[in-house]
């Protein structure tokens, strides 16, 4: 079992939502940092069946074993709240007159905001989330095991994870979050989620996904919205912010995980030195950087910049704090530092990287350091790129 970065110190003293897509490990970590914590795992058939007939027998459970604030030593865990929505009503009761603390787990609050507990607690819940693995937690990191196979616990350690993936797709995908989007048509849907995919990475634009799927603009927006919603995919947002000059102000849409991007676009095995290769790099390092600010608590906004012209920056952290640029050459020239430093005229910069595959880190004579992948997320996840 891999040691996870995430040790959700808040459920010491708080309630918290623990959010993360299907298989990431959600209920493997909470089993190992909360050992004899009392948990109701609502994919058991018959747990489901009582308490969805009868929510507040977990009230009427909890009090009989008379634990409150003052007695409680591990987190009451509901695994997958999602499913019954109408315990979250029992849950604020229990904080409330009995100050106990509850992880709330799953992977969406979708049902949760349409139930009723559609205000999550009022506020007084902590929301973390499970990434899949991440470059610290995999002892021996192989990247083109990463890029092809992906970052989910069991596909990662998978010697033939094909099946495994494909699996995760159709039964997954395709199904719970198309009935989630209340498609009409699985095959729209489908459909969508293939374009979304070769899309990975670009600009959305709503109305030629719409004319490629056969549907119409406001739903291909919703079906974004709706993977958005169940942690399946994250848009990143244009950095706007005091603009010089023209830039694009439509956001980005990366899948979570380089391995489901990477089947659902049907793209085959990945080698180093392709074209493709480039794209799963840059998809990986950049939810390296996402899965940090949530881990980290630091939080800082992420946003990618492009002029109308064609300068670019694929990472924009903070208010212009750093500046990243992530290329798969191992010789980098001054054609990939140009959106930098068209970036940095514009904007006062703390740091300006480009990551890629040199063998070696080295700084360039205006400032921009060059920095090999594993030196750079060494620095991430030792808090040195963002303090």
């Amino acid at each position: 079992m891999y040691k996870r970065y995430l040790e959700l110190l808040e459920s010491r003293t708080l309630t918290c939502f623990l959010w993360g897509p299907r298989q990431t490990g959600k209920s493997t970590l909470l089993k190992a940092l909360f050992p004899k914590a009392v948990c109701y795992d609502l994919l058991l058939s018959d747990e489901y069946r009582r308490l969805s007939a009868r929510p507040s027998l977990i009230r009427e459970e909890l009090q009989a074993a008379g634990l409150s604030g003052d007695t409680q030593h591990e987190p009451v865990i509901i695994d997958e709240a999602q499913k019954i929505p109408e315990l979250i009503d029992e849950v604020h009761w229990l904080i409330e007159n009995r100050g106990l603390r509850f992880i709330l787990c799953g992977s969406s609050a979708r049902k949760l905001k349409r139930g009723h507990g559609s205000s999550l607690l009022g506020g007084r819940a902590v929301r973390c989330e499970l990434f899949p693995l991440v470059y610290p937690e995999i002892p021996d990191f192989c990247l083109q095991t990463a890029i092809n196979s992906g970052l989910l616990p069991r596909h990662y350690m998978a010697h033939k994870p094909r099946r495994l993936i494909q699996s995760y797709i159709g039964d997954y995908l395709k199904e719970e979050i198309a009935a989630e989007a209340l498609a009409r048509s699985i095959g729209a849907f489908s459909r969508f989620l293939e374009i979304a995919a070769i899309s990975n990475g670009e600009i959305i634009n709503y109305q030629t996904i719409a004319r490629e799927c056969g549907i119409s603009a406001p739903t291909v927006k919703s079906y974004f919205e709706i993977l958005e919603d169940t942690l399946i995919g994250k848009f990143l947002p244009a950095y706007r912010f005091r603009a010089k000059r023209r830039v694009i102000l439509a956001p980005k849409f990366y899948f979570f995980d380089v391995g489901i991007l990477g089947a659902l676009a049907k793209r085959g095995v990945v080698e180093p030195g392709a074209e493709l290769f480039g794209r799963a790099f840059e998809h990986f390092i950049l939810m390296e950087v996402m899965a940090h600010a949530s881990y980290s608590a630091l939080l800082y906004p992420l946003a990618y910049w492009r002029t109308a012209s064609g300068f670019e920056v694929d990472l924009v952290l903070g208010e212009a704090e750093v500046a990243i640029e992530i290329k798969s050459t191992a010789m980098p020239d001054d054609s990939h530092l140009r959106g930098l430093r068209a970036f940095r005229e514009d904007f006062k910069t703390g740091k300006a990287l480009l990551v890629c595959t040199a063998p070696r880190p080295r700084t360039t004579a205006d400032g921009i350091l060059i920095m090999p992948w594993e030196h750079f997320l060494q620095r991430l996840w030792g808090g040195d790129i963002m303090a």
